[in-house]
């Protein structure tokens, strides 16, 4: 019954990789780092696998794992500083695939860079995994109405940062505090 229940697991694993890579890439807005992070989960989750009680619910249970380590790693970035490869920026959605007129991708990103991680993941959880609010409010273990509040504060928080940086020119500070308009 065991063997039964592992292989199972494991072919509900492999279904859910494009959906899990699909939403770390969008919460991370790094391919590599979100590869990573979706890398890590599974790691995780094949260890915990036999904790997962309701199967329905596996997709809900590895974002929440891939949450989970995505919070623990931005509390240990905070204590330890900010580091980052260089081959790393290679792969960065705002560093690396122009827009049409060059800046709309790189403003997007910086947009949802700019948003909490629970606006963020509300937003891509009803745009991207096209996820319904009690899903969302399940999933996530909070009341419909705080899913449907964030989701709005984050598009409005979304917008406005979109229309703060259509208006304004952008300034880069350096790590020495000189700026850097562009």
């Amino acid at each position: 019954m065991v063997g039964s229940n592992r292989e199972w697991f494991g072919k509900a694993l492999i279904a859910q990789l494009p959906a899990l890579r699909r939403y770390a890439r969008a919460l991370v807005g790094n391919s590599a780092l979100g590869d990573d992070l979706v890398q890590d989960t599974i790691e995780r989750a094949l260890r915990q696998w036999e904790g997962l009680r309701e199967t329905r619910r596996l997709a809900g249970w590895l974002r929440s794992i891939l949450h989970n380590l995505y919070i623990d790693e931005l509390r240990r970035g905070r204590t330890r500083g900010s580091e980052q490869e260089i081959s790393e920026l290679a792969d960065d959605l705002a560093l690396s695939s122009p827009a049409s007129d060059g800046t709309t991708a790189i403003d997007f990103m910086r947009a949802m860079a700019s948003l909490s991680v629970e606006h963020r993941q509300v937003l891509l959880l009803v745009g991207i995994e096209n996820k319904n609010y009690r899903d969302i409010a399940e999933e996530l273990g909070i009341p419909i109405g705080t899913v449907m509040s964030r989701l709005a504060r984050g598009r409005e928080r979304l917008r406005g940062a979109l229309e703060g940086e259509g208006r304004e020119a952008r300034v880069t500070r350096h790590r020495n505090g000189t700026e850097l308009r562009q």
